[in-house]
């Protein structure tokens, strides 16, 4: 069975070994021929702390950790020029 991987942009890391981030889809309307984007917040474990706000991170679907928390993270492909 394959592992789900998603990439997406860290738009928090408030929490103590848990980061927040942003994952966009972009579609087409079926009528209209609009791009849309639809945006969604996921929960992921940070074991190791290492995320800044803005980065762009891979994130991988595994066991559930607790109540909202179900990916993990697996790499920061690339780091955020914010500084913070």
């Amino acid at each position: 069975m394959p592992v789900k991987q998603q990439v997406g942009i860290v738009i928090s890391n408030k929490m103590q070994k848990t980061i927040v981030v942003k994952i966009e889809n972009r579609y087409s309307h079926p009528i209209y021929s609009k791009t849309l984007v639809k945006t969604k917040k996921y929960l992921a474990h940070d074991e190791l702390e290492t995320c800044n706000i803005g980065d762009q991170v891979l994130l991988q679907e595994c066991r559930p950790l607790s109540k909202k928390k179900r990916w993990k993270l697996v790499e920061i492909i690339s780091k955020s020029s914010l500084i913070t």
